[in-house]
């Protein structure tokens, strides 16, 4: 690995090195790449790269991070924020590689970004520098999702909105409606309205509640995910702090812009007001995530968030998908009433349109997709190369059943996620209490794992250790009950050695498991299984430089999916995909089917009276439409079951196809599916007003 300084651009083959860089760029590519290249760099304008769907996005970062370093940037002062962990390692992976190529390096000396990663985990790491002057300890402990609903829910307990006569939120509903706040940089009473209706009637009470909760995490040096940047933004409210941290980075690269949100934008902003040195790449036609508080409008309205004006580059090359898929995708994006217009374009023809498909109900629907999925596999099309995707996760319901009886493997994207497993929680619940014998939360799930330990004897315990100079010698001298005294004595030992950092990282985690695994075997039938995880988590754990970046690091980008809910699926030769329309952003497939293309699904109709929402949707169709790389199948049911919908019970409705696709566009599709049923469509598909699936069924039944 190359130390923090890098040979400056004089001792650098300049010339040669830029163009084995640059050559497999497109023009536009190149022009992001070069940006400010020609100068400066660190007071260049900054620049927005609208990268349409396949159109080499992570490879233009990638490549801009790398010619930055060959022109003489210091990696350690480059900052690049992404969204998960894998996309930063991908990114950093693809920049050394391409670095190492250029300057005839071992593997070993590539150069490290030393600040690359989510803006959660970047905001982690800045807190615990300036912690001290910010009032929090440096050893300040993250809490999972999890974790923190469980703390919201003791206070929420503890003010007594548990035992309420009329219905209070619940600790999920609670903690949404707090993050919201948090990210959407909003007020309570906003939020409640626009989002949580049902909670009208509690704004002072949420309010007090939150408060007390700030309180809680404050007293047990606690920051919950939203708290990160939260605390990242208000410590740069201040202006000497905000200077002396922006002054830390030359360049600041963020990547998928339009999922940000205004507190993310906001941090941006204020690291660098007059931008320069900013490089955001993203699509807004890929801006799909407003429930998770993203805001569209931080990249529509880019030109205008610094005192600097902004520099556009449209990357509209596709490298993924065929000629007819990315005109169909096109038509329908290009309706959308506020946008950065881009038509992408490719040299892939093909003379297959996407198919428009019309079938029966959702039986049928079924039927065709598994029909469809079987003739291509024997065509040589592998099952993993083909995935069906939908708007809600129970849409699949009846496709899920049809693939079972038909003996047809799939992988569904979703479930139980890897850090919701009770003993993947036990394990980390041992790790954060040894690092913050404040933590109430992991000391009170620890202390009931030990046998002979119950509620009242764990809180005893808990309060005995946060209030003690040293944990370890308060729990040896805690007054246990007789049948639990040995597994204290065995716990204590093992906490003794875990705060003294005896072991070093990561066999402090074997340390753990060694007392672990034998009380899970004792309580778990599946503990095979659960030790597969557990030897997982070590293996994740060997990646990361110590106990606390480790922790922080998984409590922010976990691991998708526990081993007993993804491992069965991957003992046969193959699977088909199936995964929602959200979590299929960013994958590919060379062919794609979208179930119950209509009116009440896409959009969904519990959003069609939200403008904004419904501009949402057509890009979550768009978003799904582009994952497809030769083939594209859009099912469109004529009924499809509606299943809780209030008075109105489950119900079988009538549906049309979505109005995303109105009859002027329809040329760019082919339409397919039973004669009568092609007959008997409406003329004009979904092009008049927009159809009110809860209208009809009210009108169906009087």
């Amino acid at each position: 690995m190359l130390s923090a300084t890098v040979a400056p651009a004089p001792d650098v083959p300049a010339a040669s090195s830029r163009v084995d860089v640059l050559a497999s760029l497109n023009e536009q590519q190149r022009i992001a790449v070069e940006h400010g290249l020609d100068g400066d760099a660190r007071a260049a304008a900054p620049l927005l790269v609208l990268a349409g769907a396949g159109s080499g996005k992570t490879k233009t970062l990638a490549t801009r991070v790398a010619r930055l370093v060959l022109a003489g940037a210091d990696p350690q002062r480059i900052l690049l924020l992404t969204f998960s962990r894998r996309a930063a390692l991908e990114m950093t992976q693809r920049a050394g590689a391409l670095l190492q190529a250029s300057l005839g390096l071992r593997s070993g000396q590539r150069p490290h970004l030393e600040w690359a990663g989510t803006f959660h985990s970047v905001a982690a790491r800045l807190l615990r520098l300036y912690a001290p002057r910010l009032g929090l300890s440096d050893s300040f402990t993250v809490l999972d999702r999890g974790d923190a609903e469980d703390l919201l829910d003791v206070v929420r307990d503890g003010m007594g909105f548990s035992k309420t006569k009329k219905r209070f939120p619940t600790k999920a509903t609670c903690l949404g409606l707090y993050s919201r706040v948090i990210n959407s940089d909003a007020e309570l009473a906003a939020v409640v309205r626009d989002h949580y209706p049902w909670c009208l009637d509690w704004i002072d009470e949420l309010k007090a509640l939150f408060g007390a909760y700030a309180r809680a995490k404050q007293d047990q040096q606690l920051l919950d995910f939203d708290d990160l940047l939260l605390s990242w933004s208000l410590m740069l409210e201040d202006p000497a702090l905000a200077s002396e941290v922006g002054a830390r980075f030359d360049h600041v690269l963020v990547d998928e812009y339009q999922d940000t949100n205004r507190l993310q934008a906001g941090i941006l902003q204020r690291l660098k007001p007059d931008g320069r040195g900013v490089v955001a790449v993203g699509d807004d036609a890929q801006a799909i995530y407003s429930f998770r508080a993203a805001e569209v409008r931080n990249i529509l309205d880019f030109d205008r968030q610094f005192a600097t004006r902004a520099v556009r580059v449209t990357l509209e090359r596709n490298y993924r998908s065929t000629r007819p898929i990315l005109e169909a995708s096109n038509a329908v994006i290009a309706q959308a009433a506020e946008r950065h217009a881009k038509q992408l374009w490719t040299d892939r023809e093909s003379s297959c349109k996407p198919l428009l498909v019309t079938v029966e109900d959702e039986l049928a629907q079924a039927r065709w997709v598994a029909d469809r999925v079987l003739a291509q596999r024997e065509a040589g099309m592998l099952l993993r190369h083909q995935a069906v995707l939908f708007r809600t996760a129970h849409h699949s319901a009846a496709l899920e059943m049809e693939l079972v009886r038909r003996n047809i493997p799939f992988v569904k994207f979703g479930g139980l996620k890897f850090l919701e497993s009770t003993h993947i929680k036990d394990v980390l619940a041992v790790l954060r209490w040894a690092g913050n014998p404040r933590n109430e939360v992991a000391a009170f799930r620890v202390a009931k794992l030990m046998p002979g330990v119950g509620p009242a004897t764990a809180r005893r315990l808990v309060q005995a250790v946060a209030e003690a100079a040293d944990a370890t010698a308060a729990l040896q001298a805690f007054d246990a009950p007789a049948a639990a005294r040995g597994s204290l004595r065995c716990f204590a030992e093992l906490h003794g050695r875990l705060a003294g950092g005896q072991g070093g990282w990561p066999a402090e985690l074997e340390d753990v498991l060694q007392w672990y695994v034998p009380l899970l075997e004792q309580a778990a039938d599946d503990a095979a299984v659960r030790v597969a995880d557990l030897r997982q988590l070590v293996q994740i754990a060997g990646g990361h430089q110590s106990r606390e970046r480790f922790l922080t690091e998984l409590a922010l980008d976990p691991p998708a999916a526990s081993s007993d809910e993804s491992g069965a699926a991957h003992l046969d030769e193959d699977y088909l995909i199936l995964s929602t329309l959200h979590s299929a952003k960013g994958q590919e497939w060379r062919s794609v089917s979208i179930l119950n293309t209509v009116d009440g699904c896409i959009p969904c109709d519990i959003i069609t009276g939200s403008a904004s929402l419904i501009e949402e949707e057509r890009r979550l169709l768009y978003v799904g439409m582009t994952r497809a790389r030769e083939q594209l199948h859009l099912l469109v049911p004529q009924r499809y079951y509606v299943t809780q919908q209030g008075a109105y019970g489950d119900r079988h409705v009538y549906a049309s196809l979505t109005r995303f696709i109105p009859p002027a566009i329809q040329h760019h599709f082919e339409r397919v599916g039973p004669a009568a049923l092609l007959a008997a469509e409406p003329a004009g598909g979904a092009a008049g007003p927009p159809v009110d699936v809860l209208s009809r069924m009210r009108g169906r039944w009087g």
